[in-house]
C-alpha cells in the first residue's frame, strides 16, 4: 500500500459535519478549533471510497440485505486481528453502539433495575440507561497519581462486588478500551469483571468499539468474548466506525453467543423498526474489514506520534496542566483542575480565551470535573493550533 498522508489538511466545510456546523450550538461561537466530536479528520481508506463510488455507480438504492461476505469480512478481521473465533449465528447487525445499549436495557432489565457504569465514562452510558427507565449505579474508576504527576486509572472491583451484588442490578456496561480515559483493560482486570458478573448474574455488555486502536507500547487489547465462556450472559458491541472513520455509515455488530440472550436482543432491536438496510452502510463496513489492515497501521503510528507530540508539548508549555499518554483510543484526558476554575469557567476559558473546541471532564460523570477531553484525530498542524492557543491563554491569565 502506498504512503497515506495523514498530515493533509481535509476541509469539512458545505459536508454538514457535527464537528463544525454544531460548534455555535455547543460553544456560542463557530470559529474554535473543533477537537471535540470522537471522530476523526483523516479521509477514510481509499478501499473504502472506493468500494462507495462503484456501489454509487449502481442507480438503484433499494433495501439491502447484509451479504455473506460481510460476516466473513468480519469474522476474518477479528480472528487475524484479535484472535478471537466469532461464528456466524452469533453476529446482529444494530444501527450503532448508543442504540445497542438502549436496547440492551430494555431487553435485559425491568424498569427500575440498576445498571452499573464506571465514570468517568462516554455520556450516553448514562442516557441510554435513564431514558429507558433504568437506574444508574455508578463504579467510579480509581485516579492513581503517577511520579510524573499524571493519571493512571484503574477498576475498582471491590467497589464493583458490591454494586453488583445488590438485588436490584442486573447489567453491567464496560467500554474496553476506556472513552475518554484511553485505558486498554489487562486480561487479569477483565478476568476479574467476568468472574464478578458470573457469580451475581449480571448480564455484561461490552463496548470495544476502539478495540482496534491500541498503541505498540501498551499491551494488547483483548476481547472479552475471548476470554468468556459460551454461557456467560455477554454482549460485545463492534464496529469499523472508529477504527476508519466512517462513522456516519451507522452500522454495528452485536457478538453473542448465548441463544436466548441473542433472542431477546434480537426481538428489542426489531421493535425499533429501524432496518439496518443502507447500501452505502453496508458497502463500506464490509470494504472497511476487508481492505482496511494497512491504512490501519499507518494511522497508528500517526497517531501515537501525535499522542507523544500532546504529552510532551503539554509538560514543556501549559504550566500546571497535566495528561497521561493513553494506551489506546485517539482521545486524550487533560487535567486542568490547577487552574482552580468551576466547570463552565473552564469551558469558557478554553472556548474565550483559547478558542479551543474540547468535550467537558464533568460531561463523563461527576469525577470529570477539571477536565477536558481533546481528540487528537487530526493533522499534525491542527494540534500545533490547539497548544499554542491555549499557551497564549495561559500566560494571558499571569
Amino acid at each position: 500500500m502506498s504512503h497515506v498522508d495523514f498530515d493533509q489538511l481535509i476541509s469539512l466545510e458545505n459536508t454538514h459535519a457535527v464537528k463544525l456546523e454544531a460548534r455555535e450550538t455547543v460553544f456560542g461561537r463557530a470559529d474554535v478549533l473543533p477537537v471535540w466530536v470522537a471522530d476523526m479528520d483523516f479521509a477514510a481508506p481509499q478501499a473504502v471510497t472506493d468500494a462507495l463510488i462503484k456501489r454509487a455507480r449502481h442507480p438503484v438504492y433499494g433495501y439491502t440485505m447484509f451479504p455473506d461476505s460481510l460476516y466473513s469480512a468480519m469474522g476474518d478481521w477479528f480472528r487475524q486481528r484479535h484472535q478471537w473465533s466469532m461464528q456466524r449465528e452469533w453476529v446482529l447487525m444494530a444501527p450503532g453502539v448508543v442504540p445497542s445499549i438502549h436496547a440492551a436495557c430494555m431487553a435485559c432489565t425491568n424498569p427500575g433495575d440498576e445498571v452499573i457504569i464506571q465514570p468517568p465514562v462516554y455520556p450516553p452510558f448514562f442516557s441510554s440507561v435513564q431514558q429507558t427507565g433504568r437506574q444508574v449505579l455508578e463504579n467510579p474508576l480509581l485516579a492513581e497519581k503517577q511520579e510524573d504527576g499524571s493519571l493512571y486509572y484503574r477498576m475498582n472491583l471491590a467497589h464493583l462486588e458490591q454494586c453488583a451484588a445488590r438485588p436490584q442490578a442486573k447489567m453491567l456496561v464496560l467500554c474496553s478500551p476506556h472513552n475518554p480515559i484511553g485505558r486498554v483493560w489487562s486480561e487479569a482486570e477483565l478476568t476479574a469483571v467476568l468472574d464478578i458478573c458470573r457469580r451475581y448474574k449480571l448480564v455484561l455488555l461490552s463496548d470495544e468499539i476502539h478495540c482496534d486502536l491500541v498503541f505498540s507500547d501498551s499491551h494488547r487489547h483483548r476481547m472479552l468474548a475471548a476470554l468468556a465462556r459460551p454461557d456467560d450472559q455477554l454482549i460485545t458491541a463492534v464496529a469499523p466506525s472508529k477504527t476508519f472513520n466512517i462513522p456516519g455509515l451507522g452500522l454495528s455488530a452485536l457478538v453473542i453467543a448465548d441463544s436466548g440472550l441473542r433472542q431477546k436482543m434480537a426481538k428489542v432491536l426489531e421493535s425499533f423498526h429501524m432496518p439496518q438496510s443502507n447500501p452505502f452502510s453496508v458497502t463500506g463496513f464490509e470494504a472497511a474489514y476487508c481492505y482496511g489492515g494497512p491504512w490501519l497501521d499507518q494511522l497508528m503510528d500517526y497517531l501515537q506520534a501525535n499522542r507523544d507530540f500532546v504529552v510532551n508539548q503539554v509538560a514543556q508549555r501549559l504550566p500546571g496542566l497535566e495528561v497521561s499518554a493513553p494506551e489506546g483510543t485517539y482521545l486524550m484526558w487533560l487535567d486542568c483542575r490547577v487552574l482552580g476554575l468551576s466547570d463552565a469557567d473552564l469551558k469558557h476559558f478554553f472556548v474565550q480565551q483559547a478558542g479551543v473546541g474540547m468535550n467537558q471532564g464533568v460531561s463523563f460523570g461527576a469525577s470529570g470535573s477539571g477536565f477536558m477531553r481533546l481528540n487528537i484525530g487530526s493533522p499534525r498542524a491542527t494540534l500545533e493550533q490547539v497548544i499554542e492557543r491555549i499557551q497564549a491563554a495561559l500566560s494571558a491569565r499571569e
